[in-house]
């Protein structure tokens, strides 16, 4: 597993699912930073929310991507880089639900299609964690799975991680999936300094050990006025 930040290169093209360890991980920042990391070493990015909820007509995790990356896609406009918005804060399956229409999964697989016919690297981030429920029957992790698509993974320093992070790449590991990234998510620094550390190094060698193959990142902080 690579530590040099200098790495991220080495992140294979393709499409990447990025998920984490619950909804405040910290994976709209850090899919960003990921995004604006490969543009500064000459790949072509794109980012595309799978699915978006308590939202209006626009993806505002798309935009703060768009923020931090620096550039602006015609596939934005087109509606490709967010094609499922939903009006209720909730769970995609729920959200889907109360705005009474089913996500189109065949469309969400359209899109990140086309994406990887113009780009280098494709970062679909997901809502919430692995197991977050797209309809009824499909978990999120099932649908990426589904599509061979490796999974880039955030956690954070902040106490509790280690048992969600462990849970959640054990779910990979049953599933025979790729893991091509880790990447600590430092952005919201922890108020316990102690635990962050140990944290970090506990994850790195746990990583190191079972996912040998895959890089290990780390997202810095960021100013207020960065992340808005």
């Amino acid at each position: 597993m690579a530590l040099m930040q200098d790495n991220v290169v080495k992140l294979s093209s393709g499409i990447h699912f990025v998920s984490g360890i619950d909804t405040d991980a910290g994976k709209t920042v850090c899919t960003g930073w990921l995004a604006r990391a490969l543009l500064r070493c000459g790949r072509r990015v794109a980012t595309m929310k799978l699915v978006q909820t308590g939202c209006g007509d626009y993806s505002p995790d798309i935009r703060l991507h768009r923020r931090l990356m620096g550039v602006t896609l015609p596939e934005d406009e087109e509606g490709i880089t967010a094609p499922e918005l939903f009006t209720y804060p909730a769970s995609p399956h729920l959200a889907a639900k109360i705005d009474g229409r089913p996500i189109d999964l065949a469309h969400l697989i359209d899109c990140a299609n086309k994406l990887a016919e113009s780009y280098d690297v494709v970062l679909v981030e997901g809502a919430g964690g692995l197991a977050v429920p797209l309809t009824d029957n499909l978990l999120t992790v099932d649908f990426a799975c589904a599509q061979n698509w490796p999974f880039v993974f955030v956690t954070s320093g902040r106490l509790g991680s280690i048992n969600h992070a462990v849970l959640s790449l054990e779910a990979l590991q049953r599933r025979g999936a790729e893991l091509s990234a880790v990447i600590f998510n430092q952005c919201n620094p922890m108020p316990d300094a102690t635990i962050e550390e140990d944290t970090r190094e506990y994850m790195k060698r746990y990583c190191f050990s079972r996912f040998p193959q895959a890089l290990w990142l780390e997202c810095p902080v960021f100013a207020p006025d960065e992340i808005g």
